[in-house]
């Protein structure tokens, strides 16, 4: 945005540099991008529903915020950006996706940078695919709402998900989700991820807590319920 505006960025490594100003910021006029780590909700959602497609249109895919693409597509889920542009020096895309069968994978390194607060509803996807998910490199989950990695184990054992958690991150097996009920933990996003587990598990899944999921997605439920889920 502040080049969209007339600065001088220099990016290097790890090191962004802004140069001095030579005249006042350029006004800007904007649409702001949707939110990726929101958009990545009502994907899973689709990709764990069979026959399911969804297409999230306006959000930003900065490749440092896409990991949960591109290993959602890892999986085996059909997802394509579409109508990809640039607003206010972002880049923007329209995100569809189909649901196909989903297959383990393993996630570390630089991936985790760029999916880190996609981890929850990344460990759901990873409870309806076949195979051993594996975690490793994301300890820094541990210092989030909740210690992510603890909170997150702890909750899907709850719902029956055999997983192991690790110093740095954890394994989950996939196809033992059961349903029953769990806690939201305080956490919104862990509130989002686990009442998605309930749009393919057995048995019903009750999120207790789950009130605090109003703090970043107002309308969730509301976007659930108009895609056809029940949510009460």
């Amino acid at each position: 945005m502040l080049a969209a505006m007339g600065a001088e960025i220099r990016v290097e490594g790890l090191t962004v540099a802004v140069a001095p100003l030579r005249r006042p910021l350029a006004p800007l006029r904007m649409t702001l991008p949707g939110d990726i780590s929101s958009a990545a909700f009502l994907l899973v959602a689709a990709a764990l529903v069979p026959g399911s497609e969804i297409c999230v249109c306006d959000v930003g895919v900065n490749p440092t915020r896409t990991g949960i693409i591109d290993v959602l597509r890892e999986m085996g889920a059909r997802i394509t950006v579409e109508n990809p542009r640039v607003v206010a020096g972002e880049p923007v895309g329209d995100i569809r996706l189909a649901a196909a069968p989903l297959k383990a994978v393993c996630v570390g390194g630089d991936t985790v940078v760029r999916m880190i607060d996609e981890f929850p509803v990344f460990a759901v996807a990873a409870c309806f695919a076949s195979g051993v998910t594996e975690v490793r490199d994301a300890e820094e989950l541990r210092y989030k709402e909740t210690d992510r990695i603890s909170v997150l184990c702890g909750e899907l054992k709850a719902l029956g998900v055999r997983v192991s958690e690790r110093r740095d991150g954890f394994t989950i097996e996939g196809g033992t989700l059961a349903g029953g009920a769990c806690d939201a933990r305080g956490d919104h996003r862990l509130a989002m991820s686990l009442a998605l587990a309930g749009l393919s598990a057995p048995s019903p899944v009750t999120v207790h807590h789950a009130e605090i999921l109003n703090e970043s997605f107002p309308d969730f439920a509301g976007q659930l319920k108009g895609l056809g889920a029940t949510v009460r």
